[in-house]
Formats: C-alpha cells, structure tokens, sequence
C-alpha cells in the first residue's frame, strides 16, 4: 500500500495567489527576463519562503519607526462581539426565536466591545499630553472586527493613531476603518504577525475570545514563562469568563505551571482598571 502522506499540510503562497504551476515553471523569456524583485510567481515559490518571512518583518518594522512608533499596547479579542448600538439594531430587526436569540446574545457581548473602545480611549488620553513620542503607548490589534475595532475606534476617536496587523484569511477579513493611514499591515503568516505583536508590546490586554485569542494569549505568556522577553502586564478582562475556560490554579496543583508563572497575569473587569495596572506597572503620569 502506498503511503498517502502529504508533502505539504500549509496553504502555500502559491495556492492562496492563485498562481499555476505552468507561471511559476517560467518556460516563457518575457518571465524569466523579470526583475527578481518584480516577479510575483518567482517570490511565491516554496525556496523563497525565508525571503518573504523577512519581508514581513521588515516591511512594519521599518514603516513603524519611521513613524516614531516605540511602544504599543496590543489588544487581543473576539471578532464577534458588535457594538452596543448594533446590537440594539439586531434585537429591532429580530423577525424570529433565533435571531432574537442571538441579538440578546450579543446585547450580552457589547460590553466588551464598549470596554475596549473605552479603552482605546484612555490610552488616546494619556498620549494626548505627552510631549516626548518615545513616552507614548500606542493600540495595536489585529486589525479585524469586533474587539480588535472596539480598541482601534476608542483610540481613533480620540484622535490618536492606531495600528492594525492583519492577516488573509480563506474568508478574507478586512481592516476595520479606526486604523491610521500608513499603518494597516496585511500578514500571510500568522508567525509574523504574532512576532510584530510582541515587538514592541509593554502590555496586553485580552477580552474574551475563540481559538485565535487563546492562541496569541498563551504564546505570550510562554515567551514570558522561558525568559524570551522580560515580564510587562498581562490583563485579562471578564474574570467569570478566562477563569471558567481556563483553571490556572489547577494547572499549578497539577505542576504543569509554577506559581511564579502567574505573576503578570491580571484579572479585570472594567477599562479603568486596566490602564490602572498600565499606568503603576510604567509609574506613567
């Protein structure tokens, strides 16, 4: 029986461009007479897989500090949870049990969605009377919907900038409109993308959220346990909620975890009290 291992399990560059064997085999002069920089199908092959992982980190590293950007807090979240006013909308336009359900559903949800974006606000405050941009903390998220928007649109509002790291997906997400210009950034690879979080992250703060929430919260808390980047706060916001999906305090009596390990987690419930922890972690005025 022949093995039906695959040779690959990821989505290739090549598949998500859609690009076709015959363009990237470049049989045609016109194509191989490219610049190298300039042809799409040579860069999208398998063996330059490390270029474009440097390209991704290039590209933001360089356009944030020509912006003077040093120092991000990155908020992490649900894609789901809409907007109190939205949710109103959605309970009116209710037309049967399951719609009604789901509009109570994210009435219940909105909460988070008005935190961050109070949130994003009152980090948009503290900048606003800073005199020295390396003394400023700018919100980061990934760029999409939901509490990823609540964050960027409280700075927004503020008149603050905000940042977006994006990334494609198979149903593709697109920014939300409170980020700045200049700094949306769109990633292929999720790895990247998780490194321009951390780079220059002194906080995080996490409302609930799904698979991708949980997956960013415990890489950082990783970097921090094996000493790859010293210790900054960790907030998670809805203690009912990180405590019921996730029993730290059995982890520790299992072992699996140390006590010491928990020293940067926080547990808050409101906006004020996150930046609260912020603001005495960094002694900010």
């Amino acid at each position: 029986m022949s093995s039906k291992l695959p040779t690959s399990n990821s989505q290739t560059i090549t598949d998500f461009l859609n690009i076709k064997k015959s363009q990237l085999s470049e049989e045609n002069s016109i194509d191989s007479y490219k610049f190298a920089f300039d042809d799409e199908a040579f860069l999208s092959r398998r063996e330059t897989i490390g270029i474009r992982f440097e390209l991704e980190l290039l590209k933001p590293e360089i356009l944030l500090n020509e912006h003077g950007i040093e120092h991000t807090i990155t908020v992490f979240g649900s894609t789901r949870f809409v907007s109190h006013e939205r949710a109103l909308e959605l309970e009116a336009e209710a037309s049967t049990p399951k719609e009604l359900e789901d509009a109570k559903k994210a009435l219940l949800h909105s909460q988070y969605y008005e935190s961050a974006r109070e949130f994003g606000g009152l980090v948009a405050q503290y900048n606003a009377v800073q005199e020295q941009g390396s003394s400023k903390l700018y919100i980061c998220t990934g760029g999409g919907p939901g509490i990823m928007e609540a964050a960027n649109r409280g700075a927004f509002e503020a008149g603050d900038q905000t940042i977006g790291f994006n990334i494609s997906l198979p149903r593709e997400q697109h920014p939300n409109p409170y980020i700045s210009p200049g700094l949306s950034f769109r990633f292929h690879y999720f790895a990247l993308r998780k490194m321009h979080f951390m780079l220059r992250a002194r906080a995080i703060v996490s409302f609930p959220g799904g698979f991708g929430s949980f997956d960013e919260l415990f890489e950082v808390l990783t970097l921090m346990q094996t000493k790859k980047v010293d210790r900054f706060p960790v907030i998670l916001v809805g203690k009912a909620f990180w405590t019921e999906m996730v029993d730290f305090k059995k982890m520790i009596e299992f072992g699996v975890i140390d006590e010491n390990d928990m020293q940067a987690l926080h547990f808050v419930e409101t906006a004020q009290e996150a930046w609260q922890i912020i603001s005495e972690w960094y002694q900010l005025s």
